[in-house]
């Protein structure tokens, strides 16, 4: 067996998932993959609105999408054991 590996790409999202928390890879013009974590907002047109826990607002043509899938809710924090 090579120490090379593929991994499946598949996008298993819908428009029906907004309101979702999702995760989506998408392909960056250098080529390059970035993967963008949040909320579905909307997804109009060809273009798909994500809103970060830190609240940025991320839009992603359809085009560039390469993965994505809805993921469970973000947990709560963790508290810090008192000392």
């Amino acid at each position: 067996m090579s120490g090379r590996f593929a991994a499946r790409l598949v996008v298993s999202i819908s428009r029906a998932d907004v309101g979702q928390r999702i995760s989506l890879r998408r392909r960056l013009p250098t080529g390059e993959y970035s993967d963008v974590v949040g909320v579905l907002e909307s997804w109009s047109g060809n273009t798909l609105s994500v809103r970060r826990r830190d609240g940025e607002l991320v839009e992603v043509p359809e085009e560039i999408m390469v993965a994505a899938k809805v993921v469970p809710p973000q947990p709560p924090p963790r508290r810090r054991p008192r000392t």
